[in-house]
């Protein structure tokens, strides 16, 4: 007879080893997941900004009606809908993090909240709201490997990190940008414990999108190239430019989600639906004003720029800043990363009188990065997205350098980074439920 304590140490140990593998296969599994939500996402957020594009072909006016009533109908959704899904979506997973398991945090990565991003994110762009879907795609990454990991507690941290940048990584078809922003701004700490997992999710992310949409560069390559001289002048231009009105941007942001002083801070949090169709409102005038460059995520311009081609409007990259603070203020679900780099783009443009021997492409590449840093004060990031985004390794050192002047112009604006403020407001949010919840 086989002695029983024997089958039960074998038992134990079989157990033990087979689960290290069992995890990893949860964030393979969860990584494909992402990457195919991503996918989604994209296939949407361009169906809908065409859509758009075909009703303005109608009328360009008819933005006048139908973004702000777009902006109500979602800040309706995201209030009595789909709560804790307005926004970027980046700070509900920082807060996440934050938070300890619990109803608070699954409200905040919930499936249902997932579903809501996606609808949400979906209506604005139809709408001709001027955000990205790579905020976004990171809450929903996390919320679907934070679902599939509800029994695994130990790792609900690195399951919310791995998500997040995985759907980073999907998003643009930057893995290396994914994996730094889960370090830099995500957990600010590097998790030995979980950073092989995080990774095969990125790879597993990666993998969904390479097979099903081909390897493609967001931007699509470039070798533009600062020639070594009087062109580096531009660097600490554009960064100190990028650095003044990505703080301005964050501050203003804050400053909103915070609840301004005042009665109009009251008349704001009273009446949210009214305010977000004013907000649209505002987006429709520099829609006008733009000649319809400023809706949507602002891909097809900032491309066009990088490539050297100067944007039909001259003040694209101003009527963009309004038309991406607008649509933050007003609480519409969305990413800051695209249209932050299609103002930086813009921006650097206006520059280019000035500094006629630098190439349009090389700026616009130094414009991106200093306003993306401005905004998110994330200099590793910004900088590796951008080289990635283009296949552009030559660019690397003026955009490491504008990259760090930026952040310490945009810190003088803003202290915080807009992320972990505004994950602040949910975690003060939670804070309140909790203290005002019966013992």
């Amino acid at each position: 007879m086989p002695d029983p304590s024997r089958l039960t140490h074998l038992r134990i140990a079989t157990r033990d080893a087979l689960r290290p593998w069992g995890r990893r296969t949860l964030f393979v599994i969860g990584g494909l997941l992402v990457g195919g939500a991503a996918i989604l996402m994209a296939i949407l957020a361009d169906l809908a900004q065409h859509e758009f594009h075909q009703l303005l072909n109608i009328s360009r006016y008819l933005s006048l009606v139908l973004t702000p009533f777009g902006f109500g109908l979602i800040v309706f959704l995201t209030l009595h809908v789909f709560p804790n899904s307005q926004g970027s979506g980046i700070p509900q997973v920082i807060a996440a993090r934050e938070l300890p398991e619990g109803p608070t945090r699954t409200a905040l990565v919930s499936l249902r909240v997932a579903v809501g991003k996606i609808v949400a994110v979906t209506l604005g762009l139809f709408f001709g709201a001027s955000i990205g879907r790579e905020g976004p795609t990171v809450q929903v990454g996390a919320a679907l490997m934070y679902t599939m990991g509800r029994r695994a507690m130990e790792y609900q941290r690195g399951l919310l990190l791995a998500g997040a940048a995985a759907g980073i990584a999907a998003a643009f078809n930057t893995p290396l940008a994914g994996i730094v922003f889960g370090i830099e701004e995500l957990s600010r700490s590097f998790e030995s414990r979980t950073s092989g997992l995080v990774l095969g999710a990125i790879i597993a992310a990666g993998l969904t999108s390479l097979g099903l949409v081909g390897d493609y560069t967001y931007f699509g390559s470039t070798a533009a190239v600062l020639p070594l001289g009087r062109a580096w002048l531009v660097v600490p231009v554009c960064a100190v430019l990028g650095g003044l009105s990505g703080g301005l941007f964050s501050r203003i942001v804050v400053g909103f989600a915070r609840g301004l002083p005042g009665q109009a801070g009251r008349l704001i949090a009273k009446r949210p639906i009214a305010f977000a169709m004013l907000c649209g409102l505002g987006v429709a005038l520099t829609g006008l004003l733009s000649a319809d460059t400023s809706y949507g995520t602002g891909y097809e311009q900032a491309r066009a720029i990088v490539h050297g081609a100067m944007p039909s409007c001259a003040v694209f990259g101003l009527m963009k800043f309004f038309a991406s603070l607008f649509s933050s203020i007003g609480g519409i679900p969305g990413g800051l990363f695209a249209p932050s780099l299609a103002v930086g783009a813009g921006l650097a443009a206006n520059l280019h009188p000035l500094f006629q021997d630098v190439p349009l492409g090389a700026l616009a590449l130094v414009g991106m990065v200093s306003y993306l840093t401005g905004v998110v004060q994330t200099p590793i990031t910004s900088f590796v997205i951008v080289s990635e985004m283009t296949q552009n390794h030559r660019m690397i050192i003026p955009l490491m350098l504008a990259a760090l002047i930026a952040d310490a112009v945009s810190k003088s604006i803003c202290k915080d980074s807009i992320y972990h403020a505004l994950a602040q407001v949910f975690l003060d949010k939670a804070a309140k439920t909790d203290a005002a919840s019966p013992e």
